[in-house]
């Protein structure tokens, strides 16, 4: 070897030797806990969360017109950017008394098929994350009128959201025939 390339490999061990004495370690091998998303929001006292794609908006409530005898729960029909959505009290619909609505009162909106419905709630609390060993397949301290919409229940940091599901309240045929009984007589 020639001296010019002797102190080049002799200067490259030197770097080397320097870049190892200040060089963080090899990242250590993280478990990845494996989590799931939903919108929260809260019906009464009752903390609830709907899968995220369930939901497609969160809004104020928009101004509505009041349909003629419609239901106790159907809050109105509202025109939202073109689009006629039919906003419904949740809590009126599930345990038969109506939300008293205030600033915190949002509706979410969801979609079954090509229908939109808007959904009155007491309060939304926007995504809430959960890790799956938090879940329990059965929902928590509900009354018997919201269970049958309820799919399993997160605990987190000492709270109970149970999964509230927007497919099974869409599908019904109750919830989806708005027509009033009385006008029907």
């Amino acid at each position: 070897m020639t001296a010019e390339v002797k102190s080049a490999y002799s200067l490259l061990r030197e770097i080397e030797a320097r870049s190892q004495q200040y060089a963080f370690g090899i990242p250590q091998k993280v478990s990845v806990r494996r989590t799931w998303s939903g919108i929260g929001f809260r019906l009464g006292e009752v903390l609830l969360v709907a899968d995220l794609d369930a939901v497609d908006e969160i809004m104020r409530i928009p101004h509505y017109t009041k349909i003629p005898s419609a239901l106790p729960w159907v809050v109105g029909l509202a025109n939202v950017r073109g689009i006629l959505l039919p906003v419904m009290d949740l809590n009126a619909y599930i345990n038969k008394q109506a939300s008293k609505q205030g600033r915190s009162t949002r509706v979410l909106v969801v979609r079954n098929g090509d229908n939109f419905t808007g959904l009155l709630v007491d309060e939304v609390f926007g995504i809430r994350h959960f890790f799956s060993e938090d879940h329990s397949g059965n929902a928590q301290d509900i009354a018997t009128e919201l269970s049958g919409y309820l799919t399993g229940s997160y605990l987190q940091h000492g709270k109970t959201w149970n999964i509230f599901s927007m497919d099974l309240l869409t599908e019904r045929d109750e919830f989806i025939n708005i027509a009033a009984h009385g006008a029907q007589k």
